[in-house]
């Protein structure tokens, strides 16, 4: 026979023909209060799905509400930061996350010095056939190149009358100095002393020889 149970204690027993609001009402008396539901095995039993071969247990049921604490607990949830950083964590390989990503940046890193270095390669090459280059400039200025040429050709008739000045005074001068030089006179040769002994004895013995040959005649 099936029973009616308050805290897993038997109540009262279930008849066979009773019905479902008649074991409400007594629920109600026990209870003090409307308040509750009956359950059957863990579910909830309504007239419905009574058959009255089952134990019924009364629940009562708790007044109130939220109160505010789920918003409150929503705001509070709000002000946590939620962290991103999952460095920390590990992949299915074993490996941290942040040696990883730090790899990852390092070839980026080399890579990226690398098209900079092609770069500045490019840029100085591409410098230095500047330089090379002729530059490509142009100035037109038909009074300019005539006032040009008229100094040129000032300037070398200047230049032409200077140096036939220069060799006119240069002749003159020399003429100047041929007129009034002074003749040198012819130099003496030199006679060796002993060379001028000798030709004045030669010639004390001819006069002598000449005054013998006269005083014979």
């Amino acid at each position: 026979m099936p029973h009616l149970l308050f805290n897993n204690k038997i109540v009262q027993e279930i008849l066979p023909n009773e019905s479902f609001e008649e074991i409400s009402n007594y629920a109600e008396t026990i209870l003090g209060e409307s308040n509750f539901y009956l359950t059957s095995q863990g579910k909830k039993v309504s007239s419905e799905n009574y058959d009255g071969n089952e134990n019924l247990q009364i629940c009562p049921r708790l007044l109130g509400g939220k109160g505010g604490f789920g918003s409150m607990l929503r705001a509070i949830g709000a002000q946590i930061e939620k962290t991103t950083n999952r460095e920390a964590c590990r992949d299915l390989s074993g490996r941290r996350l942040r040696d990883i990503n730090e790899e990852k940046r390092i070839k980026e890193w080399a890579e990226k010095q690398k098209d900079l270095e092609e770069e500045r390669k490019e840029k100085k090459q591409k410098k230095l056939e500047k330089m090379m280059t002729a530059p490509k400039h142009e100035f037109k200025d038909e009074e300019y190149e005539k006032s040009r040429q008229t100094l040129l050709e000032t300037v070398s008739d200047s230049v032409e009358a200077g140096f036939r000045n220069a060799k006119a005074s240069t002749s003159k001068r020399k003429i100047e100095d041929t007129k009034g030089a002074i003749p040198m006179k012819k130099k003496a040769l030199w006679i060796d002393e002993g060379f001028s002994s000798c030709s004045s004895d030669s010639d004390s013995d001819d006069e002598e020889e000449g005054a013998k040959a006269k005083a014979v005649n």
